[in-house]
């Protein structure tokens, strides 16, 4: 009988595109479990997160990243760092982009950073089932960066068969290493962290205009009750006192309208009762003060 251990294959796969082009979605199905959140808001991803993949011998860490856009503030500052720290020490990127609309000069903007990148680059259109000229428009895409390796077309959320296909390419794309993390770990998120982005998820839903950019939340205590129940206790910050209204809504029915669909996503997940309460918490302009940013996690 042999004694020859079976090598490990493992990698780090970034997942990059502008704002609203599917990526958390692709990651959540790739992962078939939620680690990102997702609206149909652009700039609802505002940290790199990884979410982590293990069949066999063959691990996956795929690293999902705030939309490519030009920063207004310093939150918009930190987002583009992150996609700038996750495009290194990587052994492949995802180019994830909408084959509904033609390339943008901000698409034009990401080619140019990732060529020369080092890596191979894969261009995933996605919305295929949406598209009117997919062909065509994966092709525009190409021309932008003639040196990536892959063209796929698909529909992260119509057509999960095909992003399962993509993720097995995927591994056998990944180069002989050891496992980064153990087998059942999905995501490097806290279990607070992850509680905040689903509040944060339902509140940029459920808000209008400008409000749900400048919405933060962290959780503040988690208990696990005698009976059972989880209780979460969160904090949605917003920058001013006329925010602060708008989002607890007249009696309060905003605020408990967030706090319900949220609940509803958290017990899915946890598999448990959960109480949680919300309150809202006014921080001056803390999209743009470092210390406050370094308080909420985005330094």
């Amino acid at each position: 009988m042999s004694n020859e251990t079976i090598p490990t294959h493992c990698g780090f796969v970034a997942i990059v595109g502008k704002p609203n082009v599917g990526k958390s979605t692709l990651l959540n199905v790739m992962l078939g479990v939620k680690v990102s959140a997702i609206t149909s808001r652009p700039q609802t991803t505002r940290r790199g997160v990884r979410g982590v993949y293990t069949e066999g011998n063959r691990q996956v860490v795929f690293v999902d990243t705030p939309g490519w856009h030009q920063p207004k503030d310093r939150l918009g500052e930190f987002m583009k760092e992150q996609i700038d720290t996750a495009l290194e020490d990587i052994d492949l990127v995802l180019w994830v982009v909408d084959l509904r609309h033609p390339p943008t000069p901000e698409d034009e903007d990401l080619a140019s950073r990732l060529q020369g990148v080092g890596v191979p680059v894969w261009i995933i259109g996605n919305k295929r089932d949406a598209a009117k000229y997919p062909e065509q428009a994966m092709q525009a895409y190409a021309a932008l960066l003639p040196e990536a390796q892959r063209h796929i077309t698909l529909s992260a959320l119509k057509d999960p068969k095909a992003v399962y296909r993509l993720r097995e390419e995927i591994l056998l794309a990944m180069p002989e290493a050891p496992f980064y993390y153990p087998t059942d770990i999905r995501s490097d998120q806290s279990r607070e962290q992850w509680a905040a982005e689903i509040v944060r998820e339902q509140a940029m839903s459920l808000l209008r205009e400008e409000i749900p950019y400048s919405i933060a939340v962290r959780v503040t205590d988690w208990q696990e009750r005698e009976n059972g129940v989880q209780y979460i206790r969160a904090e949605l910050i917003v920058e001013r006192e006329g925010h602060k209204s708008i989002v607890i809504g007249k009696g309060g029915q905003m605020l408990k309208h967030i706090g319900q669909e949220a609940r509803k996503q958290l017990e899915l997940f946890l598999g448990s009762k959960v109480y949680l309460e919300l309150v809202v918490k006014v921080i001056p302009n803390w999209r743009r003060d470092p210390r406050a940013l370094r308080e909420l996690g985005y330094e």
